[in-house]
């Protein structure tokens, strides 16, 4: 019978699995979801009162309301963003990065090499 950390640990890996970010999808963000992304990307890693802490320290000009930050969030969380672990105040919010697809051009270059050192 699977325990509690095992669910926890495939309810991780699976909402990892579901995609994530590249930096060029930055560009594309609304601003405020693009700084709270910054953020993110700096710390990979933040609870929700560091993040509420951490936007509190921003300048008075790009300071974010609480409301308007809980909907971002939300937003980042519902598009695979960022993973939300827990919820409400309790909750841990992690950038979710997608995997780089393995390069084929080395082998190829290697085994053209190879190929043409042989004859």
């Amino acid at each position: 019978m699977p325990g509690v950390f095992d669910r926890l640990q495939k309810e991780i890996e699976d909402k990892q699995a579901q995609g994530g970010i590249t930096a060029l999808d930055l560009a594309d963000l609304p601003p405020v979801l693009r700084k709270i992304m910054r953020l993110m990307l700096r710390e990979l890693q933040l609870s929700y009162p560091q993040l509420t802490e951490a936007v509190a320290s921003f300048p008075d000009t790009e300071r974010i309301p609480r409301n308007d930050l809980d909907e971002a969030l939300a937003a980042l969380t519902s598009q695979s963003w960022l993973i939300r672990i827990g919820q409400g105040e309790k909750a841990i919010y992690k950038v979710n990065l997608r995997r780089k697809a393995g390069s084929t051009i080395a082998s190829g270059i290697w085994n053209t090499l190879d190929s043409k050192l042989k004859k």
